[in-house]
This record gives C-alpha cells, structure tokens and sequence, in this order.
C-alpha cells in the first residue's frame, strides 16, 4: 500500500495540537465559525483540525496562531514542533504494510500512555504474550495471513512491549476471561510457556493481572475487549480503544470515557484480586502438567 494513500488517523502529538488549539479558540472569545470566517477557512474543515480528524499545514496553524493572539515565540515554536512531529511513527513505519492504520495509531498513543487499562474476554493481553502464543494466535484468528506476515505482526507486537520495560514503564491493569487461561493456543506447551510469563510479569510492581472467573456469570464486559488510556501530559485527554475483526475506533467524549471507567471497575470489583488471580493461573499450569504426565 501506498503510504500516501493510506488513511489519516491522530497520533498523540496531533491529537495535543488539536486539543490547544482548541483551548486557545476558546480563550480568544471565538466560536469555530468566528474563526472560520475570519481566516477564510471552511468551518468544517476547522472541526476537523479541531478534532485531530486532518493534519493542517503549516500555514494554517501560523494564521490560526496570530487570530487567537498567541504571540509568545515560545509558545509558537511549540506548537509547530507539534505539528511537525504529528506524523512520526518511528519503527512502525517498517510495519504498515501488515499492521491497519487503527492499530497503527493505537500503538502509537499506548507507547506515549501513562497507563492502560484493558479488558480482555478471548486473549492474554498483547502487552503480556509470548513470542510462541504471539504466533500462534495470530495464525488462528487471521488464517488468510501469509507466514511472511503473520511473522511482521508477531514482530510488532514484541516491540510493542518495550513500553511495559521502559526506564519508566507505562502501568499496565489487565482484567482476563478465565476462558483465557485454558484454551489451549497454539497447544500445551505454547500454552504452559504463556501462563508462566504471565504469572512471572505479575512480579512487576507496575503491572496488575485479574481474572473474571465462570461463576460471574452474566456481566456487562461480554460486550467485549477495550482498552482505556491516560496520558502523562494533561493536554491530551484519555481515550478508549475498541476492535473487532473487521473494524476498530477511538472514543474520547467525556460520556464515552465515564462509561468504559465505570465498566473497567465493575470488573475490577468483579474478578479475583491479583494474588488469587495468580493462584488460578499456576493451578492451570499444574492440570496441563499433571496430563503431561
């Protein structure tokens, strides 16, 4: 795929200089439309700078800029240095020929995150899994993925997890299905091999492991997955990342981000705390090697 015709989606940086620019509207007394007419700019265009939906160029930022009053170099010179890196994916670049550009730009805001939060009812986290598991569930789930590209998304996914080994380690709460456990990806010993990784990175003072067990029953996670981010900066907002097989988006509205952390400790009051949780897992481990037997 051509890189140029791939889709625009926000990366952290854009999604910044969208954010202050639409603070600093606010702070000039302007409405979007206010704007818009005075520098000539269609108002829905604006809603999308606005939003982080279109990457402006340079020129507009400078007009904008100079409408709202911003004349503190300073403060300019940040906001073009935004601007100018709210393109760069670094070594995600090698991968977007396999990797869909939602995907793309969730690993860009979750290498940026503070912390994430994310529920899982089918997989162990992609943050949490093995090389071995990596492969094999990637193989199951997409069965029409060439080798060659089933081996470039098990590649990223690895380096996504520098994120989690990092000098300062993004915070990782993870809540799993039990269903999670014992299915069998990629067989017993792919399998033992994931649960022991799993139990050993629960060591890790950032990172938070639970399991949701079968007898919950009925709850309001069989909706499925997400993942709820929180930034270091204040002027980027927290966002909800949700996918399925054919499609994924963001959420970012107040109500939207509310409902998923009202959903996220719901199931956090729900599932065994973390040194049950671990308890489970190892057990797990002992039934698969009790039939190893």
């Amino acid at each position: 795929m051509d890189v140029a015709a791939r889709k625009h989606l926000p990366t952290v940086r854009l999604r910044r200089l969208a954010y202050q620019l639409r603070g600093m509207r606010s702070d000039a007394g302007l409405t979007r439309e206010d704007a818009a007419e005075k520098t000539h700019m269609n108002s829905a265009t604006l809603w999308r700078i606005e939003t982080g939906k279109v990457r402006p160029q340079k020129r507009t930022v400078l007009a904008l800029l100079d409408l709202y009053g911003v004349r503190d170099q300073q403060q300019r010179t940040e906001m073009l240095d935004l601007l100018k890196d709210s393109t760069q994916l670094g070594w995600l670049q090698a991968y977007e020929e396999v990797l869909s550009d939602e995907y793309s730009a969730y690993i860009s805001f979750e290498a940026e995150a503070r912390s994430v939060r994310n529920y899982e009812p089918l997989f162990v986290p992609g943050l949490l899994q093995t090389e071995e598991y990596a492969r094999a569930v990637t193989a199951g789930v997409l069965p029409e993925c060439s080798e060659s590209d089933v081996a470039h998304r098990v590649e990223a996914r690895m380096r996504r997890q520098e994120s989690i080994g990092k000098d300062a380690p993004l915070k990782l709460w993870a809540i799993i299905d039990e269903g999670v456990i014992h299915r069998q990806v990629g067989g017993v010993d792919v399998m033992r091999g994931q649960l022991r990784h799993l139990a050993d990175m629960t060591k890790q003072p950032h990172i938070t492991l639970q399991v949701l067990p079968y007898e919950v029953g009925a709850h309001a996670g069989m909706h499925g997955a997400f993942a709820l981010m929180d930034f270091p900066d204040p002027y980027d907002p927290e966002l909800v990342y949700i996918e399925n097989r054919v499609n994924a988006m963001f959420l970012e509205s107040p109500s939207e981000i509310a409902s998923y952390s009202s959903l996220f400790e719901y199931l956090r009051a729900a599932a065994v705390d973390p040194a049950g949780s671990v308890r489970m897992i190892k057990k797990s481990i002992e039934r698969m090697d009790e039939k190893g037997r």
